[in-house]
């Protein structure tokens, strides 16, 4: 059971005098709404918006002068508890809008005296009480200023009071306020969810509040270290049921526990839900969609849920802190889940999974997202970061421990080695940029909305998990369990930064021999960006560590007071024996024990568990080469993988020839496990990328079909006897190199599906492969199938990889009448148009095509999904991934000035990252081109 909160009998009093109020109010202001003309809702809230109600971009840099200016709430009011109460409409009014009514009364206590009362407010037509915005009372018989002005600021998103006296320090007040939103498909705050049933349509009414969308909601003091208790109560039809945070009673909600704005949730829909009781009688319901329910694809999420939260109850030596965790399917929803405290929401994908339909990757990801939300529940939720520059202890703890706990649930699946290429490889390509940025910024470099949704980032997820398990490496996982132990028992409800967490782990390390403490190392790693490289020459035994960029030559104007050096904690082992782990304290070092000669090798950092690359003298890794030919295995999976993702990026940045490189994937002809092959692919896809227009491509497309064939044919031979794991992925990259029998395979099975659509011949485990190969091997009879397959799903796992499908065509027209889809909200949903137009770029046909179509629609783009979306920046990402020309460079360079006036939002990182890609892979290919062509040509023969 959750800790129970008490309210004084003075708060108590106000909250049910005002809560009497809070119906009536709200059908006043409903009968009001429906009087006003659509044209209101856009109007100025305070004369700094044009006709739009955009804001009008400065033509001057903006200098904060007063209080509400900046975008950090000032230190003088401390929220205690909210009563709201909100009326969202599932049908339109009379001008079509659809719209939530509210009232919202706040305590909160004076810390500092002040003459000010600041409160989030964003796009909420506020009711007036004698002219102003909001009514303030006193508690206890505290006496209340007047309220001598109040007004509203577009750019901070405030509502603001001015009051004729001051809050008395120590005195607790109540600001009143009812409001009026629109319940948009914005997919942002308090927003509307459509879906068909049965030819119907049906409209959620649901939130996401992360980072700064509660102030949609109700106004509010929406930062993460303002945490209050909540009392909610929704006013819905008897037909529908109302979710939030708390338990229900009819529709007025239990309290929540002392928590953060941006974790509320609060819901109204017709879906229903099953259930089950777990220990302690704690009440686990998973909800979605009746037909998705009726098909038992919630049973699966059920399952699971019960045995990870018991994992992290005993992970975490701390019970679950309240009484009850719904988990619910959404169909539009723009993450890909959120941890909104005991009301998780999520992506269909993510949590629902069909026995029969669905593939073993999609089970993979339904348990691994699960895992990740109900880490939060007490990493996030209970004990919560102070600002959102440490975003990375939340998200990267959830990345890394979401391993731990599928382990748990799923045992068989070894699942927790997939972080070497879901987090660690993902992230080294990103953090090895000059325009990369430390885990850990400092406050004032992370202000407005768009800074804050920027950090939602490659590097606060998976940097974040690939140094928190390094740490725990080191540490020991018992140590490091015990001190996260300490650390939430000792901040539950209540605020941190991440030192707090170094000081709770250095208490439990007694004993250990560290080189220094915990302090000292881990600020190595989280206050300056990148990471090294390890030079091991076993010659000599001499051990060096440097920065490692993909462009040697380009210039980090972004100086460490660390000057670029780490504690490096190397696990290393030699001739197969593992030896006692070594510390890198400098950038040169001398170990002799790792000086070896005739057949015997050293190979670091066993496992990938330090966050750094690895290089050797070229005898070594001679040595290495030689090993994984004539014997793989002994060296562990994840290994083989590091030295490829190793030599394949340590090429690229100059340090060792392309051909040792590409001497790597030699052996893989004989190589059947996932995770090398899966790490050669991405590292051959760069290649890919760059000389899939070039002469290079042909060359290249014979050796791969030469080392890819015996794999295709073992996936083949145990596809006929009926065993078919979920490791497929090089099939597709079979038939796209031209492997005899693959396009014969592929096309049969996709004939046999258009001409028999149920049930589908295609097993789960290959579909996305058959689709994408079909439909690029096909045309528009192929693809209008598709599409109709996609309109007709109803497993949102089938509809996103059709999806993902029909971007593989090689038909010009048809994928751009399929990015014309994408503004177009009832052929491809809001949630899907970014990751739509990603798809068509991956695709080389498409990828001018998304770029015009990116550059002629950006303002529109932007408007609809850049401002603050957090998967914005892949957007550039994605576009920009194949530009390795001079040409393509300057029309990058060109966009970005075209574009000032728009803006980037939470792409303007991407942006400048995309920039510096480019020119990276134009010298890349410029240095590499013939001695590829040449190296490709000689081993495809």
């Amino acid at each position: 059971m959750g800790k129970v909160y008490y309210v004084s009998k003075n708060v108590g009093l106000g909250l049910l005098v005002l809560a009497a109020t809070a119906l009536a109010t709200i059908i006043a202001l409903s009968i009001a709404y429906d009087k006003e003309r659509a044209k209101n809702r856009d109007k100025p809230e305070d004369g700094t918006s044009d006709s739009t109600g955009m804001p009008t971009p400065p033509t001057t840099p903006f200098i904060p002068k007063e209080p509400w200016d900046h975008y950090r709430l000032p230190e003088s009011l401390v929220p205690v508890s909210y009563n709201v109460t909100l009326w969202p409409r599932l049908e339109p009014n009379a001008d079509g809008l659809y719209i939530f009514t509210g009232h919202s009364a706040v305590v909160f206590r004076c810390v500092k005296e002040t003459d000010l009362i600041i409160i989030h407010s964003n796009k909420l037509n506020l009711t007036t009480f004698n002219g102003h915005h909001a009514k303030l009372s006193g508690l206890g018989g505290a006496a209340v200023p007047t309220i001598q002005k109040s007004f509203l600021i577009v750019k901070t998103e405030y509502l603001v009071l001015q009051l004729r006296s001051r809050l008395a320090v120590g005195t607790s007040y109540v600001l009143h306020t009812e409001f009026l939103g629109e319940l948009a498909d914005d997919l942002e705050g308090f927003y509307r969810s459509e879906y068909t049933d049965d030819g119907m349509k049906r409209v959620v009414a649901t939130s996401q509040m992360q980072a700064t969308y509660a102030r949609k909601a109700f106004p509010c003091f929406d930062e993460p270290a303002m945490k209050a208790v909540f009392n909610i109560t929704i006013i819905h039809n008897s037909a529908t049921v109302a979710l939030s945070n708390g338990r229900d009673i009819v529709t007025t909600f239990e309290p929540t526990e002392r928590m953060s704005t941006y974790l509320l949730a609060f819901i109204v829909t017709d879906f229903v839900n099953i259930q089950s009781t777990q220990n302690s009688n704690l009440l686990v319901r998973i909800w979605a969609r009746r037909k998705a329910i009726n098909d038992r694809q919630g049973d699966y999420a059920l399952n699971v849920t019960g045995p990870i939260l018991q994992f992290y109850e005993r992970y975490y030596n701390a019970s679950y802190p309240l009484s009850k965790s719904d988990q619910i399917a959404l169909p539009d929803f723009n993450a890909g889940a959120m941890e909104n405290w005991g009301l998780v929401t999520y992506r269909e994908t993510a949590l629902l999974y069909d026995p029969i339909m669905s593939s073993t990757g999609n089970k993979e990801r339904v348990t691994t997202v699960i895992s990740h939300e109900l880490a939060h529940m007490w990493f996030g939720n209970l004990v919560t970061l102070q600002w959102w520059n440490d975003l990375w202890l939340n998200e990267g703890f959830a990345s890394y421990v979401e391993y731990l706990g599928a382990d748990y649930a799923e045992p068989t699946w070894k699942i927790k080695d997939q972080i070497l290429l879901y987090d660690v490889h993902k992230v080294f390509a990103v953090d090895a940029l000059a325009s990369s940025h430390p885990l850990s910024r400092r406050e004032d470099e992370v202000n407005d909305p768009a800074q804050i949704s920027e950090m939602f980032n490659t590097i606060s997820y998976s940097k974040g998990a690939a140094v928190l398990r390094m740490l725990s490496e080191f540490l020991t996982e018992p140590v490091f369990a015990k001190g996260l132990s300490s650390y939430l028992n000792t901040f539950a409800f209540s605020n941190t930064v991440y030192t707090d967490l170094w000081d709770h782990l250095q208490q439990n390390t007694p004993g250990m021999h560290l080189p220094d403490t915990v302090h000292n190392i881990m600020n190595h790693w989280t206050l300056q960006m990148g990471f090294p490289v390890v030079t091991i020459d076993t010659r000599t035994g001499s051990i060096t560590q440097k920065h490692f960029l993909l462009d040697p030559e380009s210039v980090v104007d972004r100086p460490s007071q660390f000057n670029y050096t780490w504690f490096v904690p190397v696990k290393w082992m030699k001739t197969g024996v593992e030896q006692q782990q070594y510390w890198l304290l400098q950038k040169t070092d001398v170990h002799s024990l790792m000086r070896v000669s005739g057949e015997d090798w050293v190979l670091a950092n066993i496992n990938v568990s330090g966050y750094f690359r690895v290089n050797y003298d070229l005898d070594n890794w001679d040595r290495l080469l030689s090993l994984l030919n004539t014997d793989h295995q002994a060296l562990s999976v994840i290994n083989r993988a590091q030295i490829i993702d190793d030599t394949f990026n340590l090429a690229r940045a100059k340090i060792i020839h392309t051909t040792l490189a590409l001497r790597t994937t030699k052996y893989l002809s004989n190589e059947r496990e996932y995770i090398p092959w899966e790490s050669a692919l991405r590292n051959l896809d760069y290649y890919i990328l760059m000389f899939d227009r070039t002469e290079v491509y042909g060359a290249l497309q014979a050796y791969l079909k030469k080392q890819i064939q015996p794999l295709f044919e073992y996936f083949k031979i145990i596809t006929y006897v009926g065993f078919l794991p979920e490791n497929i992925n090089a099939v597709g990259m079979a038939c796209s190199m031209g492997v005899e029998g693959c396009r014969e395979l592929i096309q049969g099975w996709y004939r046999q599906w258009m001409k028999n659509p149920h049930p589908s011949p295609i097993h789960p485990n290959l579909k996305s492969t058959v689709y994408c190969a079909a439909i690029a091997f096909g045309g528009v009879e192929e693809w209008d199938f598709a599409w109709r397959m996609f309109k007709n799903a109803t497993l949102a796992s089938e509809a996103s990889r059709l999806r993902s499908a029909m971007a593989c065509t090689k038909v010009p027209w048809l994928l751009n009448r399929y990015l014309d889809y994408t503004l177009d909200p009832t052929k491809i949903r809001k949630q899907d148009a970014t990751s739509t137009i990603q798809y068509i770029a991956r695709n080389v046909v498409g990828m001018p095509l998304a770029w015009n179509f990116v550059r002629a629609k950006w303002s529109y783009i932007f408007q609809q999904y850049g401002k603050a979306s957090f998967s914005f920046s892949n957007l550039i990402h994605a576009i920009t991934r194949r530009f390795s020309s001079e040409f393509e460079l300057q029309e990058l360079k060109k966009f970005k000035e075209d574009n000032l006036h728009v803006g980037f939002g939470s792409a303007t990182l991407a942006l400048e990252q995309a920039i510096e890609k480019t020119t990276a892979n134009i010298k890349w290919v410029t240095e590499n081109k013939a001695q590829v062509l040449k190296w490709f040509t000689e081993e495809s023969t």
